[in-house]
């Protein structure tokens, strides 16, 4: 019978012993309990080591040291193996869809039967997404207004230039307009003016507006390369 490992991320001790212990009873899984997302991750780089990788994880959306939905998300880059549950207090159709998002499996009410979250835990090795039914027209409500609003960023940053793009993409970063000069190799009054130019065409009032509306039509941060104090000769500016 091949064993499934399930490791439970909930600060509530309690709680996480106790669902922790009513998994093992069941024959075909192992399980785990950490207490944070930070001891969660040394519980999976462990288990790596030792060949004996977790496969499903069943979080608390409301970790006492980290959001457990922004977690999960975080835990997918990192980790694209591991498949994430998330165990809710109370139904929250935004909070499930955005869950969904993150690359969550599935939602489930921390007050649900063993056997329902059994059947959720095997069913997401099998490939299956799980809601509880009555959160279904929420979610997916949910997500095709998110589709919609990305659908409508992704048009509006598709009518930057090329070197606006590279400008938002410090915008994303979180570099200021010497920064951005510095990264970019312009001066500063041509990154104000390309930066004003960002927030006109997005149709945003603000660097914070315009940082969400690129990230809706996903768009990452610049990456990491020389800045003009790294050139030792260069003939100018470029704009």
């Amino acid at each position: 019978m091949a064993r499934i490992r399930v490791l439970v991320v909930d600060d509530h001790r309690v709680f996480a012993e106790s669902l922790a212990a009513a998994l093992a009873a069941e024959p075909d899984i192992d399980v785990a309990a950490a207490g944070s997302g930070p001891a969660a991750l040394r519980c999976l780089d462990r288990g790596a080591a030792e060949g004996r990788r977790f496969d499903v994880l069943l979080v608390d959306a409301d970790l006492g040291d980290a959001d457990g939905v922004a977690w999960a998300g975080e835990l997918r880059e990192s980790r694209p193996g591991v498949r994430v549950v998330v165990l809710a207090e109370k139904d929250d159709a935004r909070r499930a869809a955005l869950a969904l998002q993150a690359g969550a499996w599935g939602w489930v009410a921390k007050d649900c039967s063993l056997q329902r979250l059994l059947a959720v835990v095997r069913g997401v090795l099998r490939d299956e997404t799980h809601l509880p039914p009555a959160l279904l027209t929420g979610v997916l409500r949910e997500l095709t207004e998110a589709r919609r609003h990305r659908t409508e960023s992704e048009r509006l940053v598709e009518s930057l230039t090329p070197r606006e793009r590279e400008v938002l993409g410090c915008m994303v970063a979180g570099l200021g307009r010497k920064a951005v000069a510095e990264r970019l190799f312009l001066s500063p009054h041509t990154v104000r003016t390309h930066m004003q130019n960002v927030l006109g065409k997005l149709g945003v009032h603000s660097t914070l507006a315009a940082v969400a509306l690129a990230r809706r039509a996903g768009v990452g941060p610049v990456q990491d390369g020389p800045s003009a104090g790294d050139v030792v000769e260069r003939g100018g500016q470029l704009a």
